[in-house]
Protein backbone atom coordinates (compact mmCIF):
# COMPACT_ATOMS: atom_id res chain seq x y z
CA UNK A 1 0.00 0.00 0.00
CA UNK A 2 1.60 3.51 -1.32
CA UNK A 3 0.79 6.01 1.15
CA UNK A 4 1.10 9.66 0.00
CA UNK A 5 0.52 12.40 2.90
CA UNK A 6 -1.86 15.41 1.95
CA UNK A 7 -1.89 18.45 4.50
CA UNK A 8 -4.33 21.50 3.44
CA UNK A 9 -6.37 24.14 5.55
CA UNK A 10 -10.18 23.87 5.67
CA UNK A 11 -10.45 26.59 2.68
CA UNK A 12 -8.21 24.25 0.64
CA UNK A 13 -10.37 21.05 1.23
CA UNK A 14 -12.38 19.90 -1.54
CA UNK A 15 -16.11 19.01 -1.27
CA UNK A 16 -14.76 15.05 -1.59
CA UNK A 17 -11.95 15.46 0.98
CA UNK A 18 -14.59 17.29 3.26
CA UNK A 19 -16.77 14.67 3.31
CA UNK A 20 -14.34 11.70 3.16
CA UNK A 21 -12.89 13.47 6.53
CA UNK A 22 -16.55 13.47 8.15
CA UNK A 23 -17.56 9.85 6.74
CA UNK A 24 -13.82 8.68 8.67
CA UNK A 25 -14.56 10.50 11.85
CA UNK A 26 -17.87 8.82 12.01
CA UNK A 27 -17.34 5.54 11.10
CA UNK A 28 -14.83 5.25 14.20
CA UNK A 29 -15.91 7.38 16.80
CA UNK A 30 -19.79 7.48 16.25
CA UNK A 31 -20.27 4.16 14.64
CA UNK A 32 -17.43 1.46 15.43
CA UNK A 33 -16.68 3.09 19.37
CA UNK A 34 -20.45 3.85 19.91
CA UNK A 35 -19.70 7.97 21.02
CA UNK A 36 -22.58 10.07 20.64
CA UNK A 37 -21.07 13.50 20.51
CA UNK A 38 -20.91 16.79 18.57
CA UNK A 39 -18.33 15.96 16.39
CA UNK A 40 -18.65 19.71 14.62
CA UNK A 41 -16.95 21.95 17.14
CA UNK A 42 -16.22 24.89 15.15
CA UNK A 43 -12.35 24.42 14.84
CA UNK A 44 -11.99 22.35 12.06
CA UNK A 45 -12.41 25.65 9.88
CA UNK A 46 -8.98 26.93 11.84
CA UNK A 47 -7.58 23.19 11.90
CA UNK A 48 -4.46 22.27 9.18
CA UNK A 49 -6.09 18.80 7.96
CA UNK A 50 -3.45 16.24 7.97
CA UNK A 51 -4.65 13.37 5.31
CA UNK A 52 -2.91 9.67 4.83
CA UNK A 53 -3.90 8.26 1.42
CA UNK A 54 -3.89 5.31 -0.41
CA UNK A 55 -4.56 5.92 -4.46
CA UNK A 56 -7.47 8.38 -3.61
CA UNK A 57 -8.75 6.76 -0.57
CA UNK A 58 -8.41 8.21 2.92
CA UNK A 59 -6.92 5.83 5.44
CA UNK A 60 -5.60 8.03 8.02
CA UNK A 61 -6.41 11.60 9.28
CA UNK A 62 -5.65 14.34 11.78
CA UNK A 63 -6.64 17.83 12.42
CA UNK A 64 -3.48 20.43 13.26
CA UNK A 65 -4.70 22.92 15.91
CA UNK A 66 -3.30 26.35 16.44
CA UNK A 67 -2.14 27.23 20.15
CA UNK A 68 -5.30 28.77 22.09
CA UNK A 69 -8.05 26.90 20.36
CA UNK A 70 -7.89 23.23 22.41
CA UNK A 71 -5.15 23.82 24.52
CA UNK A 72 -2.51 26.53 25.36
CA UNK A 73 -0.41 24.58 22.90
CA UNK A 74 -0.87 23.45 19.42
CA UNK A 75 -2.67 20.43 18.87
CA UNK A 76 -3.06 17.26 17.61
CA UNK A 77 -7.00 16.27 17.27
CA UNK A 78 -9.39 13.71 15.72
CA UNK A 79 -6.72 11.05 15.09
CA UNK A 80 -8.27 8.35 13.20
CA UNK A 81 -7.60 5.40 11.07
CA UNK A 82 -9.71 3.42 8.64
CA UNK A 83 -10.44 -0.12 10.08
CA UNK A 84 -8.49 -1.72 7.00
CA UNK A 85 -5.26 0.71 7.79
CA UNK A 86 -4.43 -0.04 10.89
CA UNK A 87 -1.32 -1.85 11.89
CA UNK A 88 -0.02 -0.49 8.73
CA UNK A 89 2.05 2.09 9.41
CA UNK A 90 -0.47 4.54 8.42
CA UNK A 91 -1.21 5.53 11.74
CA UNK A 92 2.37 6.32 12.88
CA UNK A 93 3.09 8.33 9.80
CA UNK A 94 -0.07 10.62 10.44
CA UNK A 95 1.15 11.70 14.02
CA UNK A 96 5.17 11.98 12.62
CA UNK A 97 4.00 13.81 9.61
CA UNK A 98 1.45 16.05 11.55
CA UNK A 99 4.44 16.78 14.38
CA UNK A 100 7.26 17.61 11.31
CA UNK A 101 4.64 19.91 9.87
CA UNK A 102 3.87 21.55 12.92
CA UNK A 103 7.76 22.26 13.18
CA UNK A 104 7.92 23.78 10.05
CA UNK A 105 4.39 26.19 10.31
CA UNK A 106 5.07 27.07 14.37
CA UNK A 107 9.11 26.19 14.52
CA UNK A 108 9.88 24.69 18.00
CA UNK A 109 7.41 24.38 20.25
CA UNK A 110 4.93 22.11 22.63
CA UNK A 111 2.36 20.28 21.40
CA UNK A 112 -0.56 18.77 23.32
CA UNK A 113 -3.00 15.52 22.80
CA UNK A 114 -6.00 14.12 24.50
CA UNK A 115 -5.43 10.43 23.65
CA UNK A 116 -7.17 7.44 24.65
CA UNK A 117 -5.16 5.82 27.13
CA UNK A 118 -5.15 2.31 25.44
CA UNK A 119 -2.90 4.17 22.85
CA UNK A 120 -0.90 5.10 25.62
CA UNK A 121 2.19 3.03 24.37
CA UNK A 122 1.74 3.86 20.64
CA UNK A 123 1.83 8.22 21.39
CA UNK A 124 5.07 7.32 23.95
CA UNK A 125 6.90 5.27 21.15
CA UNK A 126 6.63 9.14 19.16
CA UNK A 127 8.19 10.78 21.85
CA UNK A 128 4.67 11.76 23.95
CA UNK A 129 4.45 11.92 27.37
CA UNK A 130 1.17 11.91 29.91
CA UNK A 131 0.77 15.20 31.33
CA UNK A 132 -1.86 14.83 33.70
CA UNK A 133 -5.28 11.99 35.01
CA UNK A 134 -6.84 10.23 33.10
CA UNK A 135 -10.31 11.24 32.44
CA UNK A 136 -13.87 10.70 30.92
CA UNK A 137 -14.92 12.24 27.18
CA UNK A 138 -17.86 10.92 26.04
CA UNK A 139 -17.76 7.92 27.87
CA UNK A 140 -13.70 6.89 26.30
CA UNK A 141 -11.02 7.18 28.93
CA UNK A 142 -8.25 9.47 27.95
CA UNK A 143 -5.42 11.09 28.98
CA UNK A 144 -3.55 14.17 27.63
CA UNK A 145 -0.13 14.01 27.13
CA UNK A 146 2.58 16.70 25.38
CA UNK A 147 5.65 16.33 23.34
CA UNK A 148 8.22 19.08 21.49
CA UNK A 149 8.90 19.05 18.28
Amino acid sequence: MELTTVIKSFEELSNHELYSIIRLRNEVFVVEQNCVFQDADDKDQIADHVMIKADDFLVAYARVLPAGASFSEVSIGRVVSDMRARRTGAGRRLMKDSLSFILEKYGPCSVRIGAQTYLNEFYQSLGFENAGERYLEDGIEHIEMTTKV
